[in-house]
């Protein structure tokens, strides 16, 4: 049986709006309590209802993806020619060009854009568009307070965070715009070295593209330090966390595209025990050696075509006749100027050494510094030769920054205190009196001694975390405003410093040189006269025991004459007391 109801509307009222009235209450349906239903329920006490008439949004979280630019190019040796041209052929070439010659487009053409190239040189010939109007005109420099600007950030494409180790600018600075940084993971036993998907390639940016490095290298192990070789850019030298050295040549990749393999591995055997700390390329007729150091307590010297076995090798002792204490080095300086065969090494006991070749015969050619007040309470992360004066160098350690004259045992300048730990420190290469020191609280700061060297010239936060290296493009005769840091978390931030900061003041040169010779003859002035105070003092001990030894007998006798009439006074006091009894 269907059961149908059909509802019928006029079509008058299809959409006509609904007209809403007043009218009494009317009860629609009322539901009485009842306990017929208690069984299935249990009453829950206290009971809390929050009642809100305000409508419920969600709340989220809108971010752009992060948009990753490339570039690219294309080479264009050859092209535009007919199907039926072979450019290859002379022949073929010379009889098509001749062809087009003769064509009528073709000389229409030509008569067309003679007068708009002739106009563009006259003009060109008429105006120089590159010329300097002011370059003559010597600037205030001091007018306007030091500061420096954010350029670039170059992030580690690791998944797991890594340390930036180094930071090297290559050998042309600026006009390349190439920067080598190495990676590595310095925590001893730390749970990321055990990680299997760690990385353990280095990379070379373009500081003209922050998103994908040009050239990742791929060592055995993770590299600790990188520097480029200054006489052929093409090749670097790198020391790895196992203790080997490791050789690129970038004109031989040696790898898929984009990636360089190392060209020569030393030997594990054979190479430091321990992380290499710093590596440097050396003066040689053929321009493949190079030196490296470690806290192992070794410096070994190596050649690049042949990196099986070091070529010489230099114990870190303070004694080398025996008694002395091997100390390890954490940091390397080397300059040509300053000389082919001297080095400078910073250690992990806060103690400076130097190192002449030429001197091998007395203490195989090392030098210790003040070993005393004068040494860093902890290991030297930077050590480096001023620019200008090369007979004076700057070590980096504890909470201090501290000036040496290779004159003196002692620091010629120190700093005032830093509120966090340093990590490192290098001297600008264009201004003789300015240098940069980095904290472990993220904070750069900057030194111009010689205009205040009681307060810091200026300071600018650039990361959150410990800043661990540092690098500054140029030399003295140019450069010197691109900066480079690198943080705990593998993260390079470059800087662009100002020109009061960067270039160098009139009379700089001489006046810095005037300073240090200042505080050197001021330092030798002071051991002059500790010496002299020390010498007085041993001499008047020496009249003392003298002058006891002569007294010796005379005193002896008094003592016991002293002693006896001590002794006799006793015995009338007793005596006396038992006849007053």
């Amino acid at each position: 049986m269907e059961i149908a109801f059909s509802y019928t509307k006029q079509r008058k009222e299809f959409g006509k709006h609904c007209k809403f009235t007043d009218g009494p209450t009317e009860v629609l349906e009322s539901i009485l309590p009842t306990d017929a239903y208690d069984d299935n329920y249990i009453q829950r006490n206290p009971v809390v209802t929050a009642v809100d008439t305000t409508p419920h949004y969600s709340q989220t979280e809108v971010n752009t993806e992060r948009v990753v630019t490339k570039s690219t190019s294309m080479t264009h040796t050859e092209g535009g020619w007919p199907k039926d041209v072979d450019f290859s052929e002379q022949s073929d070439v010379k009889r098509f060009r001749k062809k087009v010659e003769k064509d009528e487009d073709y000389q229409f053409a030509i008569k067309t854009l003679v007068p708009k190239v002739e106009r563009c040189m006259k003009q060109n010939n008429t105006v120089n568009v590159y010329e300097e109007y002011f370059d003559n005109v010597e600037t205030e420099i001091y007018s306007e307070p030091p500061y420096a600007m954010g350029l670039a950030v170059f992030r580690d494409p690791s998944q797991i965070t890594r340390t930036a180790t180094s930071v090297n600018w290559h050998p042309e600075g600026s006009s390349s715009g190439k920067l080598a940084v190495s990676y590595s993971v310095l925590n001893f036993q730390d749970a990321r070295l055990n990680n299997p998907q760690l990385s353990t390639s280095s990379y070379i940016w373009d500081v003209t593209n922050s998103n994908k490095p040009i050239v990742e290298l791929t060592p055995p192990s993770p590299l600790c330090c990188l520097r480029y070789n200054p006489k052929s850019s093409d090749t670097l030298v790198g020391g790895s966390y196992n203790g080997t050295i490791s050789y690129y040549d970038l004109r031989k990749p040696n790898g898929p595209a984009g990636k360089c393999g190392p060209a020569e591995t030393s030997v594990i055997e054979k190479s430091h025990h321990d992380p290499v700390s710093d590596v440097f390329w050396v003066s040689s007729k053929t321009g493949h050696q190079c030196v490296s150091v470690s806290t192992d307590g070794q410096m070994l010297w190596w050649d690049t075509r042949k990196l099986e076995v070091p070529i010489d090798f230099l114990i870190l002792d303070t004694d080398c006749k025996g008694g002395g204490m091997k100390l390890g080095g954490s940091s390397l300086e080397y300059s040509t100027e300053a000389g082919p065969t001297k080095f400078l090494v910073g250690t992990e006991q806060g103690i400076v050494m130097s190192v002449n070749l030429r001197n091998k015969k007395t203490n195989n050619g090392i030098t210790v510094f003040d070993t005393s007040a004068g040494k860093h309470n902890s290991p030297i992360p930077s050590i480096q030769r001023n620019p200008t004066h090369t007979k004076y160098f700057m070590t980096v350690g504890d909470w201090t920054a501290r000036i040496w004259s290779e004159d003196l045992k002692t620091p010629i300048v120190t700093t005032r205190h830093h509120n966090s730990y340093l990590t490192g420190g290098c001297w600008s290469p264009t201004r003789a009196g300015v240098f940069y020191v980095t904290r472990s609280d993220g904070v750069l700061d900057v030194w111009d001694i010689s205009h205040n060297q009681n307060e810091v010239a200026y300071s600018q936060k650039v990361s959150d975390t410990a800043l661990t290296c540092i690098g500054i493009e140029g030399n003295t005769q140019g450069g010197g405003k691109l900066v480079a840091l690198g943080d705990a978390n593998g993260t390079v931030s470059l800087l662009e410093v100002c020109d009061s900061l960067a270039r160098s003041q009139p009379n700089e040169k001489a006046s810095v040189s005037a300073m240090f010779e200042r505080e050197t003859i001021r330092e030798k002035n002071l051991e002059v006269r500790e010496r002299e105070v020390k010498r007085a003092k041993a001499q008047e001990e020496d009249r003392r025991k003298r002058e006891g030894n002569q007294s010796g007998g005379c005193s002896t006798g008094l003592l016991e004459s002293l002693e006896e009439d001590y002794l006799n006074m006793l015995k009338v006091e007793e005596t006396d007391e038992n006849n007053g009894e």
